[in-house]
C-alpha cells in the first residue's frame, strides 16, 4: 500500500521551522522549561532532526536568542532623537496586548540559568548594546547602556507581565513623556 505524497525536502524550511518553534517554546517556558522533543513536535519533526541541524539544546537556545535579539525593537540602529524615538517604541511596543516580545520573555523565563544568562548577555551586547554604544556618549556609555537596558526592562516586565494599572492607562502620550525625560537625562547627566 503506498503512502501519500512525500513532503519535499527542503533543508532551510525545516531549520527555519525548528528555530521558530524554539524561539515560541523558550519565549513560553524558559530554557529548562522546554525540551527538544516538545520543540520539535511543533516543528513537525523528530528530535533527532533538531539535533542534527543544531547539534544540542544549548545550540538552538543559543541560536534562538541570537535571532531574537538580532532586529532593532526599542533601540533604532540610528536615530535622529534617542530618547523620543525609544520610548516611544517602547510605549507603543509594551502595549498590552502588543507584539509577543520573544526577546524579552526569553531572557526572563532563562535568567535563573547561568549559561542560558550568559547567552543572553552575549546576544545582548552584540545587538542592542552596539546600537546604543553607537548613539551613547563617553564616558560612561556602558553604564548608560546597562540602565536603559535595565529601564527598558523594567517597564516591559511591570507593564506586560505584571500589568501595573496606572502604567497600562490610555494615556500613552503622558508615559511616552516620562519615558523620554528619563532616557534624556541618561544621555545628558555628566559622568567621570
Amino acid at each position: 500500500m503506498a503512502s501519500g505524497p512525500s513532503r519535499p525536502r527542503n533543508a532551510a524550511a525545516t531549520r527555519e521551522a525548528i528555530l521558530d518553534s524554539a524561539i515560541r517554546g523558550f519565549a513560553r517556558a524558559g530554557y529548562d522549561g522546554v525540551g527538544v522533543r516538545e520543540i520539535a513536535g511543533d516543528a513537525g519533526v523528530t528530535a533527532m532532526l533538531v539535533n542534527r541541524y543544531f547539534g544540542s539544546k544549548e545550540q538552538l537556545f543559543a541560536e534562538a536568542v541570537e535571532a531574537s535579539f538580532s532586529a532593532p525593537v526599542f533601540v533604532a540602529e540610528q536615530s535622529q532623537s534617542f530618547a523620543r524615538e525609544t520610548a516611544a517604541a517602547l510605549v507603543a511596543r509594551s502595549a498590552p496586548g502588543g507584539d509577543e516580545l520573544a526577546p524579552f520573555l526569553i531572557m526572563l523565563r532563562s535568567a535563573s540559568n547561568p549559561r542560558c544568562a550568559e547567552i543572553v548577555v552575549g546576544a545582548i551586547d552584540r545587538h542592542v548594546g552596539k546600537r546604543l554604544a553607537r548613539q551613547l556618549p563617553a564616558p560612561g556609555r556602558q553604564l548608560r547602556s546597562d540602565v536603559v537596558l535595565s529601564l527598558i526592562s523594567g517597564v516591559l516586565l511591570m507593564r506586560r507581565v505584571v500589568g501595573i494599572r496606572a502604567l497600562n492607562s490610555r494615556d500613552t502620550e503622558q508615559l511616552t513623556d516620562i519615558l523620554e525625560a528619563v532616557f534624556d537625562a541618561i544621555v545628558h547627566m555628566p559622568l567621570d
